[in-house]
C-alpha cells in the first residue's frame, strides 16, 4: 500500500506534464503550418484585424494624452476627463461607446474630443491595411509563425507613428520613446524586412545625418534657428532603421510634398497656420517663469526653437512635420514595393 501511496501523485504530475508538453508541441506545429496549408478566410482575417486595431488604438489615444503630460500609460486606469471617476468596461468600447454615448461621457455629460474615436477607426483600419498589404501578399509557403511576426512588427511600428502624429500636431514635439525606441527595434528585426544589418544601420544612419546636418545645423547658421526639429531627423533615422535608405528618401520627400499641400489647405482655408494651443501656453508659462528669475527656464527660452512667438508672414509659420513624415514612413510600408519600382527609377533612385 506504501508504494501506491507514494507513486500516484508521481504519476499525475508526470501525466499532466506530458499533455503541457503535447499542447506544447502542436501549438509549435501550427504555428510551422505555412499559409497554403492553413487556408484562412480572407474577411475573418480582416474583421479580426480591425478589431484588434481598434483596441490597441484606444490604448494609443492614452499614449497621445498622457505621454506629454508625463503620466504613466498603465496607472490610473481610464477615467474621465471632467470628473476623474474610472470609465466603466461597457463605456469603454472602441468606437461604439463614443458613438452610442454622442461623444459625451456617462458620468458627467463631459464632452470627450472626436480625436478618440478617429484615432480608434484609424487604427482599426490600418490593423486591416497592414493584413492586406503585408501578411496577405506574402508566398503561400510563409508559415503562420513569420506572417504573424511581421504582422506585429508592422503594426506596432504603425500604432507608434499614429501616437507620434498626434503628439506632434498638438504639442509641437516627438518623443524619444517613440523615435528612439522605434530605432532600437528596426535594427533588431532588419530580417523581418529582408534586410540585411548593415542595410538598417546605413539607413539609419543616412534618416538621422540627412536632416540634422542640413535642416538644424545648416539652416541654423544661416537663419539663427533651426528649420526643422531634432525631434524630424530621430523619426527619418526611425525610417531608415526599417525600411533603409529607399525608405528615408520617400520620406523626406513624400512628408515634405504633403505637408506643403496640408499648409495650402490650411491657408485658403483659415487664411494663417497657427500654432497649437499647448505651445502658445507653455511657451506663456514658461516666459513667466523666466521673468520671475528660474534660471532652468530662462535656459530653455534660449534653447528651444519654440520659446519664441513665430514671425508674421507665410515663411515664418510653423507647421509641425513630424505628422507628414509619419503618413509618409506608413505609406511606404504598406506600399514600398510598387513605390519603389514605378517612381525611385523616374527619380534616379
Amino acid at each position: 500500500m506504501g508504494p501506491c501511496y507514494m507513486h500516484g501523485p508521481r504519476r499525475e504530475r508526470g501525466y499532466r506534464g506530458s499533455r503541457r508538453a503535447s499542447r506544447g508541441i502542436r501549438l509549435l506545429r501550427s504555428c510551422l503550418v505555412t499559409l497554403s496549408e492553413l487556408e484562412p478566410s480572407p474577411w475573418m482575417l480582416r474583421a479580426f484585424a480591425f478589431a484588434w486595431g481598434a483596441i490597441w488604438g484606444s490604448f494609443v489615444n492614452v499614449v497621445i494624452y498622457r505621454v506629454p503630460l508625463e503620466m504613466s500609460v498603465v496607472r490610473p486606469g481610464s477615467h474621465c476627463p471632467g470628473c476623474g471617476k474610472p470609465i466603466a468596461l461597457w463605456d469603454n468600447v472602441p468606437i461604439l461607446s463614443w458613438l452610442l454615448l454622442r461623444g459625451r461621457a456617462r458620468c458627467c455629460d463631459t464632452r470627450i474630443s472626436p480625436r478618440y474615436v478617429v484615432v480608434e477607426l484609424a487604427s482599426g483600419l490600418i490593423g486591416v491595411a497592414v493584413l492586406d498589404a503585408v501578411v496577405l501578399a506574402m508566398p503561400g509557403e510563409s508559415t503562420v509563425y513569420h506572417a504573424a511576426t511581421v504582422f506585429l512588427a508592422d503594426f506596432g511600428l504603425a500604432m507608434a507613428l499614429v501616437a507620434a502624429a498626434f503628439i506632434d500636431l498638438e504639442h509641437m514635439y516627438l518623443p524619444d520613446p517613440i523615435t528612439l525606441g522605434g530605432t532600437l527595434i528596426g535594427l533588431a528585426t532588419p530580417g523581418l524586412r529582408g534586410l540585411g544589418w548593415l542595410d538598417a544601420l546605413l539607413g539609419a544612419a543616412v534618416g538621422f545625418v540627412g536632416v540634422w546636418l542640413p535642416f538644424v545645423v545648416g539652416y541654423k547658421a544661416l537663419r539663427g534657428r533651426a528649420g526643422m526639429g531634432l525631434g524630424d531627423a530621430k523619426l527619418t533615422m526611425l525610417a531608415g532603421a526599417w525600411f533603409g535608405w529607399p525608405g528615408v528618401v520617400f520620406a523626406i520627400f513624400a512628408g515634405a510634398l504633403q505637408a506643403t499641400l496640408a499648409a495650402i489647405v490650411v491657408l485658403v482655408v483659415k487664411g494663417k497656420i497657427e500654432e497649437p494651443e499647448s505651445v502658445v501656453r507653455d511657451r506663456e508659462e514658461l516666459q513667466k517663469a523666466a521673468e520671475a528669475g528660474d534660471a532652468e527656464a530662462i535656459q530653455m527660452l534660449k534653447d528651444d526653437p519654440l520659446a519664441t512667438a513665430p514671425g508674421e508672414g507665410v515663411m515664418a509659420a510653423r507647421l509641425p512635420f513630424g505628422p507628414f513624415l509619419c503618413l509618409a514612413i506608413l505609406e511606404w510600408m504598406l506600399a514600398g514595393p510598387w513605390i519603389a519600382d514605378r517612381w525611385l527609377p523616374w527619380l534616379g533612385l
